[in-house]
């Protein structure tokens, strides 16, 4: 007899190989990438994106592939970004689900594909209610809101 549960309102499709998927590997991605830098060894992008996605790197998604390679390329021109716009907190303090969030939010929004800003934020505070903390959605919300202005 299949069981069936009800998914928090706020929980990622697991069993959705589209785009909130793969938000999610590129999410992964970014994590790994930060992870990797902070412990100050080589980056290997395609490494990293061809483990999360199970393909080779040239057949993984684009968004996947993107994502990874803006943060590598971008990464040092974006933190001063979100400090400049962080009361009191700098981009070093929080934690690194929450920057992989808000990296993967700025990348979408201002090198991968035009997009709404609302989805943009809709996207990672959906994000942030899986990863982080009940309220830090709160936080990564308000950040958005004032750094992904065109």
């Amino acid at each position: 007899m299949e069981q069936i549960f009800e998914k928090d309102e706020f929980e990622l499709p697991e069993n959705d190989s589209s785009r909130n998927q793969m938000q999610r590997i590129a999410l992964f991605a970014i994590y790994d990438i930060l992870t990797y830098l902070d412990m100050k060894e080589p980056v290997d992008v395609q490494s990293i994106v061809s483990g999360l996605t199970d393909v080779d790197y040239e057949n993984a998604d684009y968004f996947v592939k993107a994502a990874a390679v803006y943060t590598v390329k971008y990464l040092s021109d974006i933190i001063p970004v979100f400090n400049a716009h962080m009361n009191k907190w700098t981009f070093d303090r929080l934690n690194r689900v929450e920057q992989a969030i808000l990296l993967l939010s700025y990348i979408h929004y201002f090198h991968i594909e035009e997009v709404d800003k609302g989805v943009v934020i809709d996207i990672a505070v959906r994000l942030a209610k899986v990863y982080l903390d009940a309220k830090d959605y709160r936080f990564v919300n308000a950040v958005l809101d004032k750094v992904l202005v065109k």
